[in-house]
């Protein structure tokens, strides 16, 4: 089994770990009633609907 000849060092160690802390963008989706951009599994905050129904009023 392959072992590494030399210890890796705290900031080598440190800044590959670093890459996994990114946050990507959020994942949008059309709404099929106004066609403005929302969140996926949310209710859409233009028109107030959630999946072919009005959830919140928006005047």
């Amino acid at each position: 089994m392959p072992v590494p000849k030399k210890k890796k060092s705290k900031s080598k160690s440190r800044s590959n770990r670093a890459g996994a802390w990114k946050l990507g963008a959020p994942a949008r989706s059309l709404c099929q009633r106004c066609g403005n951009a929302r969140l996926p599994h949310t209710v859409c905050p233009s028109c107030g609907f959630y999946r072919d129904r009005v959830v919140i009023n928006v005047e």
